[in-house]
């Protein structure tokens, strides 16, 4: 199956922060692709893959960086596909990253999620949900995932007040 969404980090550092939400990619059955690539130390490179991106059909791309965190920008200026930006937790903590990503100018636009491992999560099931526009299999795959959120919140609820009882 061709992948549906590509992924771009500057660092293999960034993987911790998209690690949860790839496990929810296999959970939900979509193919991806993800690479490394940084917007400075690589440029010809990083332009290569979202060209290899177009080509095999992606039709969503994240992109994770920090300090900087010019690769979601400079994504989103070389492609029409949705671009989604993760920022990193940095030595500022992420907020030049943030920063860096949510100010892009008017015309060149990059969803910016939050930092660090939410924001990677967020950026993935944000991602999910572009697809399930036109995949009603999926969107059920989402709705079937919510419910268990759901669940999982009464469940721990039901297991503190057992506990507090038995204290």
């Amino acid at each position: 199956m061709n992948p549906k969404i590509g992924i771009i980090m500057g660092s293999d550092s960034d993987f911790p922060y998209l690690e949860k939400g790839i496990s929810l990619l296999k959970k939900f059955n979509i193919p991806f692709e993800i690479e490394i690539s940084s917007a400075h130390r690589t440029p010809d490179r990083t332009l290569e893959l979202i060209k290899k991106f177009e080509n095999a059909g992606i039709e969503v791309i994240i992109a994770a960086a920090g300090g900087a965190a010019h690769l979601p920008g400079v994504i989103a200026a070389h492609t029409l596909l949705p671009v989604l930006g993760v920022p990193i937790d940095s030595k500022l903590s992420g907020m030049d990253s943030l920063y860096s990503i949510v100010q892009m100018p008017g015309g060149i636009p990059v969803a910016t999620f939050g930092i660090g491992n939410s924001g990677g999560v967020n950026a993935i099931l944000f991602a999910v949900h572009i697809l399930s526009l036109t995949d009603p299999a999926l969107k059920q795959q989402l709705a079937d995932f919510r419910e268990e959120q759901k669940q999982q919140v009464v469940d721990k609820s039901q297991k503190l007040k057992k506990k507090l009882k038995t204290e």
